[in-house]
């Protein structure tokens, strides 16, 4: 028996799916811990597949794969150096489970499995795995270290079980996606498994970005009185170095490092960043390509790029046309040179005028409407997917939550590409974040410093410029009104007299949520995007396409025209 344990923390990324890249992944941290002095090593949860693996892992293959990866670098463990926990899928008497094996003097010495498998929000691990057992604490050096995975701290009986049954200490391996208040859940969480458990608990979450999940990190350990043991950094990859000590009062950790995090528009930055920069580089595209319309979407999302990737990896284009003010051609320009982004200008008249003219024996005897207002757009998208096609770069999307909520987009033209950095991020945020990047240079970024985004574009009117004097106020309410109430629709699933007795007009909310509701199979066709919010459309918030419930408000009445539900369905803001 020990009276001091140095455990490695490997809070890191791995890829979905790429047995052996996370292989090689966990043997540099292995040797890096070893290097530090560790005698044991404890990665993330599912770290040898990748989280979330969804489907994929229940192909036999993979989890053939999985295994004999256990095996070799079990193999590897009888050199003397550390000892290894690591996650991984693993098949026991027929069954799929989530578990964490633990690796020392060259064998699996034992394997704990994931009791409490999530099932909500953008979890699905109830569809590919099976529960296991209430689990023991496990043998290390003489300690009883108990190893609850992920969601099986969040609820107390667990954690009770594993007390009961003489763990000394909790090591808990985690693939907590990012959301704006997941922190203080966390704490929140540990600090209430402390209060019941009376043992210490190391929380060690995996970081970088997959589809539409981002994981920031961020581990952290509380000591049994709830003082902070240490701190890891948030949206960056460390093995770092943990000392333990058997004290009168149990076991406590007496040396670790505590980093500051990023919070509010830092965190939430840094969020979209990550999300964006792993997504194109898991996908091996040299680089991005988008419109840089002179607004103040495009010009967020060029920053984003440019911070993310590098500026010389990013293309910015001006599609003008007609309805393109000499504004935002300067603007766009100021911009991009600004970040020090590659920029041209496409016009799009020869390809609108060409759709006109094909078009011209059909819409004979019609007046111009929407119709060729989209037209535009969608010339902006054929022209931008060309780009990628030909080069290589994956276009980047700059619609925000407000516009994928009530369907302010058109499909087949801004809505073209591959992903959205600022998907699941308000437009009143858009600006606060513009402003914010204008005064900050975010941790890891690769773009330049200072004002960026030139502030006409901040302080400008939005439009889409489809036609003249259009501004983004014409066809919805002002964004600081529509924001608030979609907050309350989307994130707060409120009722519309809810939202209705803060003082919002009720023909206003009425009309955001029958826009809401007829948008949801544009959201279907839309490209993912970086979650960020407790809600994002996609993975949390799955409502079907079709469906005839409306919330009538106060009162239902069918001879009220603020009554939607008797409204034809129309898309009055596909622009």
């Amino acid at each position: 028996m020990t009276d001091t344990l140095s455990i490695a923390l490997a809070q890191l990324s791995s890829r979905v799916g790429d047995i052996a890249g996370n292989l090689a992944r966990a043997r540099q941290a292995r040797a890096e811990a070893a290097r530090l002095g560790a005698e044991l090593v404890l990665f993330p949860e599912l770290f040898l597949v990748g989280y979330p693996p969804e489907d994929l892992v229940l192909k036999p293959a993979l989890q053939e794969a999985c295994r004999v990866a256990i095996h070799e670098l079990a193999q590897e463990t009888g050199d003397g150096g550390p000892a290894v926990l690591i996650g991984t899928p693993w098949r026991e008497a027929g069954k799929l489970h989530n578990a964490v094996a633990l690796l020392e003097e060259g064998r699996i010495a034992t394997l704990r499995f994931k009791v409490d498998l999530p099932n909500y929000g953008v979890f699905d691990e109830k569809r590919v795995f099976t529960p296991g057992p209430m689990p023991g604490p496990i043998s290390f050096k003489g300690v009883r270290i108990g190893v609850p995975i992920c969601e099986d701290i969040w609820g107390g009986d667990i954690v009770e079980c594993l007390s009961e049954t003489g763990a000394e200490l909790l090591l808990v391996p985690n693939g907590s996606p990012f959301r704006r208040t997941v922190r203080d859940e966390r704490t929140h969480t540990v600090v209430a498994r402390i209060a019941e458990s009376g043992l210490p608990i190391a929380y060690l979450n995996r970081v970088g970005g997959q589809d539409e999940l981002v994981f920031d990190g961020a581990s952290f350990g509380l000591n049994a009185d709830y003082g902070l043991a240490f701190q890891l950094p948030a949206f960056v990859e460390t093995v770092a170095l943990t000392r333990w000590q058997r004290t009168s009062a149990g076991w406590a950790c007496v040396e670790g490092g505590k980093t500051s995090l990023p919070d509010g528009h830092a965190q939430t930055y840094s969020a979209a960043m990550a999300g964006l920069r792993d997504y194109v580089e898991a996908n091996r595209f040299p680089g991005v390509v988008l419109g840089l319309s002179g607004g103040i979407d495009s010009a967020l999302v060029a920053a984003l790029a440019a911070d993310a990737l590098g500026p010389s990896r990013v293309r910015c284009v001006m599609l003008p046309y007609r309805y393109t003010a000499q504004i935002s051609l300067d603007d766009a320009k100021l911009c991009a040179n600004r970040l020090g982004c590659p920029y041209e200008i496409i016009p799009i008249a020869p390809a609108v005028e060409g759709f006109l003219a094909a078009l011209g024996p059909a819409l004979a005897g019609t007046s111009p409407d929407i119709t060729e207002e989209n037209l535009q757009s969608r010339a902006r998208g054929t022209i931008l997917m060309a780009l990628s096609n030909k080069f290589g770069g994956m276009v980047v999307t700059t619609g925000n939550k407000s516009e994928m909520s009530v369907g302010y987009a058109t499909l087949y033209g801004d809505m073209n590409g591959g992903f959205n950095p600022i998907k699941d991020i308000y437009k009143t945020e858009v600006y606060e974040l513009a402003r914010w990047r204008n005064a900050h240079v975010p941790a890891g970024a690769l773009g330049p410093d200072g004002e960026v985004i030139p502030l006409n574009i901040i302080e400008r009117a939005p439009s889409a410029e489809l036609r003249e004097n259009q501004t983004d106020q014409d066809s919805l309410p002002p964004y600081e009104v529509l924001d608030a109430i979609l907050h309350g629709l989307v994130e707060e699933e409120r009722p519309i007299a809810d939202i209705v007795a803060q003082g919002f007009d009720i023909a206003t909310v009425k009309r955001i949520e029958h826009l809401l509701n007829i948008a949801e199979y544009k959201r279907r066709q839309a490209a993912p995007g970086v979650k960020i919010s407790t809600r994002n459309f996609g993975r949390d918030r799955r409502y079907p396409i079709s469906h005839g419930f409306r919330d009538p408000g106060i009162p239902v009445n069918p001879s009220d025209d603020t009554n939607v539900l008797f409204q034809p369905r129309i898309n009055a803001v596909d622009v």
